[in-house]
């Protein structure tokens, strides 16, 4: 048995609740089974229940045993003071009140009906399924359906804003550099993306603006810092790039990475971090200010266009310092460009606007319905499953779905799972 389904089962009063009685013979009805609280404490709150006609208010507290109140040290924590019932799986041992009382306590297992049981038994066994409610996914309607991809995007969202505020707590609230920041660990991708976020803050955000007029001192910065410049090579971009970062790593009282921090194995050319580089310092010598523009824009060709930068004519005949290839386009792709729109630009813009006071959702979810829908596999296996909206935030709530809902059995913290299990109940 797993607290999570007496929670649902209190929740939702999946058990015969007619001639209740508690561990001390009391007759038991369930008024209000109260507010499901997810902080910490009482598991439901401001409950309203009659114990032989006697009407009390307070909280409930669940547990697999009533021994668990003990385990879990709740005689000693005042936020349980006011729990005017323990429900529980089995009653194992009497529980006792700071005033000596005995705590009135339900036995759910005598009053629950075994079909339910064997419903939520049915859900959760696997077997050979990608996710628990595979069979069932389909019968479920489109307007839950997709109100709860909606609720999951914003759990998704608010998870990216954590990063966020704490580089913003970093930089004493520095929009600019925070944006640059999130960008770069976007150009990274998932294999280079902490080792370019490390990069970008291996320097104050100060010398990036002060270097950026002049390209030669811009890309002698990143690859200097990013340790590409430590060799002797016979090249003479390469040697241009040496001589300026020498100067400005004194200057600066810089100390660069080790180049081993960027992964090129498995990684396409177009991907290499050398070109991923080349691309972020053709982007920071294009514009200044870039959270001051990108705040405004809800076209997302204008968007497109504001990532469109032309490399240096070395990056359009090379991949790496060592390797030249035929000229062929080098421009950031429109991908990765939705990709930072979903995992930097969106997410930056929600923070700033609730800092301001005023979250205008219509407006992000404007933008974000303009982008494609993302191909990975978690989209594609449940489009296999059941249809749904083609859009980006469609995409992002899936992969919350998948990662932290499926992967986790959480069907009954689920509003799939739980429409699913009530359905059928």
């Amino acid at each position: 048995m797993r607290e999570e389904l007496l929670h649902f089962l209190w929740n939702n009063k999946f058990f015969c609740t007619r001639k209740l009685k508690i561990n001390s013979n009391e007759n038991l009805e369930i008024i209000n089974t109260g507010s499901w609280n997810n902080n910490s404490g009482p598991d439901f709150l401001n409950a309203q229940i009659y114990l032989d006609n006697q009407l009390w208010v307070g909280n409930i507290e669940i547990h697999v045993k009533s021994s668990d109140w003990y385990t879990h040290q709740h005689e000693l924590d005042t936020n349980y003071d006011a729990v005017i019932l323990h429900v529980v799986w089995e009653y194992d041992v009497d529980v006792f009140m700071k005033n000596q009382k005995l705590l009135p306590t339900l036995e759910l297992k005598t009053v629950i009906e075994p079909r339910i049981l064997r419903i939520y038994e049915k859900l959760m066994r696997k077997e050979n399924k990608w996710i628990h409610c595979q069979n069932s996914l389909y019968e479920v309607g489109d307007f839950i359906f997709n109100n709860w991809l909606e609720r999951l995007y914003f759990e998704r969202l608010e998870r990216k804003t954590i990063a966020i505020r704490r580089l913003l707590l970093q930089t004493n609230n520095d929009y600019e550099a925070v944006l640059f920041y999130l960008i770069a660990k976007g150009f990274g991708l998932k294999v280079n993306s902490e080792a370019f976020l490390k990069l970008v803050m291996s320097f104050p955000f100060k010398v990036l603006k002060k270097v950026r007029y002049s390209n030669l001192q811009l890309s002698a910065l990143f690859f200097g810092q990013a340790g590409f410049l430590e060799a002797n090579k016979d090249e003479v971009y390469y040697n241009r790039l040496k001589k300026e970062y020498s100067y400005i790593k004194i200057k600066y009282g810089l100390k660069p990475m080790k180049c081993e921090y960027f992964e090129f194995f498995r990684v396409r050319p177009l991907n290499f971090p050398t070109i991923r580089i080349a691309q972020l310092v053709a982007l920071a010598h294009k514009h200044s200010n870039m959270f001051s523009k990108l705040i405004k824009m809800d076209d997302v060709d204008s968007i497109y266009r504001f990532f469109s930068v032309e490399l240096d004519d070395f990056w359009k005949e090379h991949y790496t310092f060592d390797t030249s290839r035929k000229k062929r386009d080098r421009s950031i792709s429109k991908s990765l460009v939705n990709s930072l729109i979903i995992n930097a630009i969106v997410p930056i813009r929600f923070v700033f606007m609730e800092e301001k006071g005023c979250s205008d959702i219509e407006q992000l979810l404007y933008v974000l319905n303009q982008i494609e829908i993302e191909k990975n596999v978690i989209v594609s296996k449940f489009s296999e499953i059941r249809t749904f909206e083609k859009r980006a935030l469609s995409s992002q709530a899936l992969i919350e779905l998948k990662t932290n809902y499926c992967d986790h059995s959480k069907c009954l913290k689920c509003a799939i799972g739980n429409h699913i299990l009530k359905k059928e109940a």
